[in-house]
Parts: structure tokens; sequence; C-alpha cells
């Protein structure tokens, strides 16, 4: 087994994908038959686009099943690597999972109290801070993280020292899990988006020989692959908080354990200006005492007022990630 692994990543591949998208597609049903007899539904934000009043009550935290399938593939075909040492892929499905705990908790809170608020802001900076502060540590001491950042396409490295690092890293992480989190407001955006990132943290790891690597990320473009189908509009579940902080988890630990953190820059284009649209917006109107910069935001909801329909910010917002991870891997191919 090891053998066929290490001479046949692509075998590896097709086996992470096939067999979270099966754990999925199996569990997705079932848990969504039983959140809808729990009465287990989406709270739509009344300052939210209208359009959006009718996906009140649609079940949520189904992300739940993703992740049990990304992470029953990681841990049945990631056992050649941890058996060798290997265990990079085994700390970005934790640092993921500890950030989908901290999602699921915020989901329960908001479903007990039946309203669209769960945790308190400053509650979940400091869950996620602290997330992303074990696994720099971890990880750096595993010998998986260095202090050097790597800058695509000129394939320059800049040495910082580790305590400057360390902020950089927690900074960078927060961030993007919180901005994958913003992008999950149209059906299946965030799914669709994350979809192809995944598979580019499939090909980068493949050229730098990261089996340990390829098969986390494999096994979460499998598990959002089959989502999709019940995420896709007009959805008949939402990944919730859950689903959708587990996912920024695995983008930006991905990242870091591949040791190529500024990639996020290209690969998470879509996360940042979905990102800096709300940022923008908030400063503007507090500002101008008022004046907004875009009908709504994040920017999905500003398109979405505009005219465009679900299905086609799904479409232009993938591609254009797509697009995007593509030219992000020829920056990183001469590392």
């Amino acid at each position: 087994m090891f053998t066929v692994f290490n001479q046949y990543p692509t075998f590896l591949v097709f086996l992470a994908v096939v067999f979270a998208m099966v754990v999925t597609m199996v569990l997705t049903p079932l848990w969504i038959k039983f959140l809808k007899s729990s009465h287990i539904g989406q709270q739509v934000r009344a300052d939210g686009p209208e359009s959006h009043l009718v996906k009140q009550g649609t079940p949520t935290m189904g992300g739940l099943m993703f992740i049990i399938g990304s992470a029953a593939a990681v841990l049945l075909l990631g056992w050649p690597d941890f058996a060798a040492g290997r265990f990079g892929g085994g700390f970005v499905l934790l640092f993921a999972l500890v950030f989908g705990v901290i999602g699921y908790i915020d989901d329960y809170v908001k479903v007990k109290k039946h309203q669209n608020t769960g945790l308190t802001a400053p509650q979940k900076f400091l869950l996620q801070l602290a997330a992303a502060i074990v696994f720099t540590v971890l990880m750096r001491n595993h010998h998986y993280l260095t202090p050097d950042l790597y800058i695509p396409f000129v394939n320059v490295t800049l040495s910082l020292p580790w305590p400057v690092y360390m902020v950089f890293a927690a900074f960078v992480m927060v961030g993007t899990v919180n901005a994958v989190n913003l992008t999950d407001g149209v059906d299946g955006l965030a799914t669709g988006v994350t979809i192809p990132v995944m598979l580019f943290y499939v090909a980068v790891s493949a050229w730098y020989g990261r089996s340990d690597l390829i098969t986390a990320a494999a096994a979460m473009a499998g598990g959002l692959s089959a989502f999709l189908i019940y995420n896709f509009h007009p959805a008949k579940v939402f990944m919730g908080d859950t689903g959708s902080l587990f996912l920024g988890g695995a983008v930006c630990g991905l990242a870091f354990a591949l040791d190529i953190p500024l990639v996020l820059i290209l690969v998470g284009i879509i996360y940042i200006l979905e990102t800096l649209s709300d940022i923008l917006q908030v400063g503007y109107f507090k500002l101008t005492h008022g004046k907004r910069i875009f009908r709504m935001a994040p920017l999905h909801h500003h398109l979405e007022l505009g005219g465009w329909s679900e299905v086609k910010l799904f479409c232009v917002f993938s591609g254009v990630t797509l697009l995007a991870c593509v030219l992000a891997f020829l920056g990183v191919m001469g590392r």
C-alpha cells in the first residue's frame, strides 16, 4: 500500500475524492431529514435581501456532513503517512476541525435562541486566535513551518523573526477563516469557490511531493463536491458556520502547511473582495453618517440587488477563483 500511494499519487487523489464524496452523499440526505424533523433551520437576517426571506427555516449545519466525509477519508487513507511520521495532513485536519467546533457552537446558540446571532464577536475572535496560535506552534515544533516568507512568481524568500511571523500567521489565519465565512451568503457560493482552491492544493502538494497534504486537500474537494448537490441553488441545506469556519481553517491551514501563505492573496481573491467590500461599507457608513458605497455588503449582496441571480454569482465567482488558482500554481512551481 505504501508503494502504491507513493508511486501513484493520482490513485491516492482518486480514492480520497471518491471516498469523501460517497460518505458525504450518503449522510447528507439523512442529516437533512433529521434537521427538518427537529425543526433546525436557518434564521434569515432581517436586514438582508428580501429574496432571501424564502430561505427561512432551510436546514443548516449541513457542513457537518462534508466534515465527516473529509475526516473519514483523511484518517483512513492517510495512515501510511501517519505511520511514516508525516502528520501534516493530520495537523491541517485537526486545525480545521477546531474551527468547525467553534462554528458548531455558534450555530447551536443561534438555533437554540431562534435568532441569527450566536457567539459574540469577541468570543469568536478569542477562540479563533487561540486556535491559530496553537496550530502555528504545533507546526513549528514539528518542523512543518519556517519563518521564511516565500513570494510567488519572483521566487524570493524573506526571513522573518519568529515573533513577527507568529503575529503575521495569526492575523492571516483568523482573517482567512472569517473571510470564507463571509462568503457563505448565497446558495452554493462558499462551496463552489472553495472546491478549486482545494484542487489547487492537491496540485501543489503533488508538485512538492507532499502525499500527506494531497490526501487532506483531495478529501475536502470530494466532500465539498458531494455537498454541492444539496447546497446548489435552490439549496436544500446550508453549511452553517460549522462548515464555513471549517473550510476557512482548511484553506489557510493548507497554505501554511505548504509554507506558501502569500498564495492566499490569489487563490482567496473572492474571499478578500467579499471582506474588503464589507469593511469599506461599514467604514464609509460611519464616516459619512449613513451613506453607503454598495447597495448592500458583502459584495455578493450588492450584485444580487443589481440583478445578478444566485446561479450567476456562483458561476462567476467560482470561475474567477479557478483562473486565480491556475495563475497561483504557475507562481509557486519554481519553489
